[in-house]
């Protein structure tokens, strides 16, 4: 081993130590104090994951159907594991062996660093990138939130990029097998709209690479490397087939896809406009990639005790311990988002962006400053009408995906990229004349936008739309506090900047050891991220045992467990499409997620929050006997949850149970019409079915008959039947055409949709043996594709380093 290769070990394993004691310093609470993360979003995910998770300790198998939400759902998209999969061991080993989000901030360390030194930057200035990177506002805040898939997916895309780019510079077999593992890697984090910017992203870049190789006539070396990343690409797609497959085969199915009602956004295949850009950024807050409070930060944002606001609270008799849990929270935001938060880069890393405009080739920058533009141009959505509502209506797969804000990732990445490039360039030299202008124009415009801010503070409105519910005693206080938040931020801006010039300066001026300016860098570099990071991310974030806490069983839940069976739903009064802690306990008619059956969502807004509105309405006005909720009872609602005690559970007497016969059936002849009938039928006597769909079966008038529950899994459901005609077996368990089949006495029969979204099957006169089976193609041959894939990434990226070391060996 060289003297070389030693030190470049020691030189990469001291910084991946000191990556390790930045995510302990940044997350002390759990490394010293055995404290969790309080998020709210992973909460959510484990009431909606429990019951999966517990069927597969028990069993062994797989659970493929949720039964805890939505009265049903595919649960590829909450919980589904796929045996023999060999990334989640990799992604083990990015992070070190630490559980989330602790690892992912590592993985966003790590990877970003492996981006900057393919792009030419010594390691530890990529160390200080790195940090800066990995500890931007965008990752810190979406954790905290509980984003965790979604900032996990960022922390693979610096990996990616790093491959392209040695695959188009200096070690093309090296990129190719890197592209893979990569992009492998950064699907299987499994949040396709941070995969969207990636192509994004990847996209500009190969563009400009075309340009470049078409003008130096290397055409034959292009097409040859593409070709190369183009395999890398097509086998990260394969060792992610199962997850792609069936999230793509139940997206058509979800709120992602088509609408069949005509009158449901005209029918377009993608989500509501304005429910796609209900967040959007206002023209000039992306300048929150500089100074955080440009726009009173976060919605909601810790005031201090010497605030304007706190005095006013204290006027209006505010004290103790109740007047530091209302400046906990105060609504400091001014702009027009219903929710938001800062997605600093740091004042540091934008100034060293500006600086990289000037100090860097075309070749190198341009592109960046393209995605950077892209990145903020796609997150104003709805304030920037002219070109985003173009692509919304035509861009392949862009009205797939909510919060276009995250579309901000993509310039944060390009700051990160571009700026510490340009730190690199200044410290491999530069002319005296050509540094000290080039300098000076960066500093005139970060550092005098800042003292801009700091000077015209005092001119702007701070008017916010959440001002109209606050208090009159309380609105120019905080519009004070608001103000004095920017100041302060542009002040801390100008100082970093000014100090940071000084270093440089010093290293141009041979003042200071270089080893002693690049540390003071590093060091200024954590203190302007860090700042920020312990705003979102302080002590007051963690607590003891929050899962346990959050799902702690109530005296309500106990009471229903005791008595409920399986396939009786529980309704939460409370909020219950946007929860999931009911799902952690019952089998839930409401639940959290993203994603639901468009059908399930359409039937919510036609029936079931009328029925539910008309029931909480007699329950205020203490009437005794529950109004008729057809729908809710066609669902098997047989409890409805309006509060913690045993009290507020609400027995249903009227459910119709796990499946009924009925011998009505009324044909319809479009989705709307179906819907349009579900909502007043009395689902115990009729069935709707679209006749354009399914061809209506014949029934003998009159006949009757039972549905008896014999067992019930995620994956198979047994009865048995008894009818005295011909008549139609209805079951309380939601249509999914892809995956279910059903077996009448071990004979495959066709499962009918009736009622908008439940299964029907026509009986015989007779007793019969009836079984429903999950067994969805998409999963079973998904999961071998996915092995085979995952098995060539490997093969790829260890034959990439084979080749390269015998080059380097030629």
């Amino acid at each position: 081993m060289t003297n070389n290769l030693k030190r470049s070990i020691l030189t990469h394993g001291a910084i991946i130590l000191g990556f390790f004691i930045v995510t302990v310093i940044v997350y002390a609470p759990f490394f010293f104090e055995s404290k969790q993360l309080a998020q709210h979003d992973i909460l959510q995910g484990l009431g909606s994951n429990y019951q999966l998770k517990e069927y597969r300790a028990e069993t062994g198998e797989e659970a493929l159907w949720n039964n805890a939400m939505f009265s049903g759902m595919p649960a590829y998209l909450t919980s589904v594991q796929f045996p023999g999969d060999i990334l989640t061991y990799v992604y083990q080993i990015f992070k070190l062996g630490l559980p989330n989000p602790e690892g992912i901030t590592l993985v966003c360390f790590i990877c970003s660093y492996i981006m900057l030194l393919s792009f030419g930057v010594r390691p530890w200035v990529a160390f200080a990138g790195a940090i800066a990177f990995g500890l931007n506002g965008f990752n810190i805040i979406s954790l905290t939130a509980g984003h965790n898939s979604k900032i996990a997916a960022l922390a693979f895309a610096p990996l990616v990029l790093a491959g392209i780019h040695l695959a188009f510079t200096r070690k093309k077999y090296l990129g190719i097998g890197l592209t893979s593992l990569g992009l492998a890697m950064q699907i299987y984090m499994n949040h396709p709209q941070i995969t969207y910017y990636l192509l994004i992203t990847v996209l500009v870049y190969g563009v400009f690479q075309l340009y470049y190789f078409w003008k130096d006539h290397q055409i034959k070396s292009l097409l040859l490397t593409l070709a190369g990343l183009v395999l890398a690409a097509s086998i990260a797609v394969g060792a992610n087939s199962g997850k792609l497959w069936t999230v793509y085969e139940y997206s058509k199915y979800s709120i992602r896809g088509k609408s069949e009602l005509k009158d449901e956004s005209k029918e377009s295949s993608g989500l509501d406009k304005e429910y796609a850009f209900r967040y959007s950024n206002g023209i000039l807050e992306p300048l929150f990639l500089f100074i955080p409070n440009i726009y009173g930060g976060s919605s909601s944002q810790e005031l201090s005790t010497q605030s304007a606001t706190a005095g006013a609270l204290r006027q209006a008799g505010y004290n103790g311990q109740q007047l530091r849990d209302q400046l906990k929270a105060m609504p400091t935001y001014w702009g027009d988002q219903p929710l938001t938060a800062p997605y600093y880069a740091g004042a540091l890393s934008f100034f060293l962006f500006v600086l990289g405009i000037f100090v860097l080739d075309q070749r190198t920058k341009t592109w960046l400053i393209v995605v950077a533009l892209i990145g903020i141009v796609l997150s104003w959505g709805s304030n920037f009408t002219l070109l985003n509502d173009l692509l919304f209506d035509h861009f392949p797969m862009y009205n797939k995906f909510r919060s276009v804000t995250f579309a901000i990732c993509m310039t944060l990445l390009s700051i990160n990229l571009m700026g510490f490039m340009a730190l690199e360039r200044v410290l491999t030299g530069m002319s005296d004349k050509a540094f000290r202008k080039k300098l000076l124009w960066s500093v005139a415009i970060c550092g005098g936008t800042a003292l801009l801010l700091v000077i015209a503070a005092g001119a702007l409105s701070y008017r916010g739309s959440i001002d109209a519910r606050l208090p009159e005693w309380l609105i120019d206080a905080l519009r004070t506090d608001r103000k004095s938040l920017l100041r302060s931020d542009a002040l801390k801006a100008l100082f970093f900047i000014l100090a940071f010039s000084g270093l440089i300066w010093a290293y141009w001026k041979n003042s200071l050891k270089s080893g002693l300016i690049i540390s003071g860098i590093i060091l200024l570099l954590f203190v302007d991220i860090f700042s920020l990071t312990k705003r979102f991310l302080n002590k007051d974030s963690f607590e003891n045992r929050p899962v346990k806490t959050y799902f702690k069983p109530t005296e309500a839940d106990l009471y229903i467990k005791s008595i409920a069976t399986s396939g009786e739903r529980v309704l939460n009064l409370q909020n219950p499409f946007n929860e999931a802690r009911t799902s952690y306990h019952h089998e839930s008619i409401g639940g959290y997620h993203g994603a639901k059956m468009r059908r399930y969502q359409d039937l919510i807004s036609a029936c079931i929050q009328a029925e539910m509105s008309e029931t909480i309405n007699v329950l205020q006005s203490g009437g005794s006997q529950l109004p008729n909720t057809p729908v809710l009872n066609m669902l098997n609602t047989r409890f409805f949850l309006a509060g913690s005690s045993k009290n507020a559970v609400i027995s249903n007497s009227r459910s119709l149970g796990n499946g009924w016969i009925v011998s009505n059936l009324k044909e319809v002849a479009s989705a709307d019409e179906e819907l349009s009938e579900v909502c007043s039928i009395n689902p115990s006597r009729t069935a709707v079915i679209d006749g354009s769909k399914f061809s209506p079966p014949n029934l003998i008038a009159g006949a009757t008959g039972t549905v008896k529950l014999l067992s019930r899994t995620p994956n198979e459901i047994k009865y048995t039947t008894q009818t005295s005609g011909k008549s139609l077996a209805v079951f309380s368990e939601i249509y999914y055409p892809k995956g279910w089949k059903a077996y009448i006495d071990d004979q495959e029969a066709e499962i009918l949709r009736v009622n908008y979204i439940l299964r029907a099957l026509p009986l015989e006169k007779g007793t019969h043996e009836i079984r429903f089976v999950f067994e969805p193609t998409s999963y079973y041959a998904g999961n071998t594709l996915t092995i085979v894939g995952e098995v060539l990434v490997f093969l790829l990226f260890i034959g990439g380093i084979w080749m390269e070391r015998r080059k380097s060996s030629l």
